[in-house]
């Protein structure tokens, strides 16, 4: 029984601010819209081979604007190096992708789109805009940009606070 006590109390004196408690909400909101977003980008890439996964390190690469190694693809998108080196060894057994010679570094090899896969994303691209522009409507530019800066500061600060 003393337990229990303890055990209530401490949770009664440990409360979030309201700040807190936003950013509870907001945490829990993301978890659920990257659910719905990786279902949905499954479904927009299902015909094509590709899962949500597949079509991120792709876009990664595509965006990248000269072929990266797998540990930037990894750093940029917060995932580990090991799980996209598997997607990206999955993308190059399917001839989306190819291994190229860093000249920086002998290990890690460079990642780059071949013109199949350059051609799969273009696709996925062009689903995509049609796809972003539908759950667009009815929200400004301003209000999403608002939420984008929002996100972003809220990763930095984890970011921060992981460095330490």
């Amino acid at each position: 029984m003393y337990c229990h006590m303890r055990e209530k109390r401490a949770a009664t004196t440990h409360r979030h601010t309201s700040a807190g408690k936003a950013v509870t909400d907001l945490i829990r909101a993301a978890f659920r819209l990257n659910g719905r977003l990786l279902s949905s980008g499954d479904q927009l890439t299902r015909d094509l081979g590709l899962s949500s996964a597949r079509w991120q390190v792709m876009g990664a690469i595509g965006i990248a604007g000269t072929p990266p190694p797998v540990a930037q693809i990894a750093r940029n998108m917060g995932l580990t190096r090991q799980s996209v080196q598997r997607i990206a060894d999955a993308l190059a057994a399917e001839g989306l992708v190819e291994f190229i010679t860093n000249p920086n570094h002998q290990r890690a090899k460079l990642v780059t789109l071949t013109p199949r896969g350059r051609g799969v994303l273009d696709e996925i691209t062009r689903r995509q805009i049609g796809w972003a522009n539908t759950l667009a409507k009815g929200l400004s530019a301003a209000e999403l940009a608002a939420a984008v800066h929002l996100m972003e500061t809220v990763r930095k600060r984890l970011e921060h606070a992981r460095s330490r």
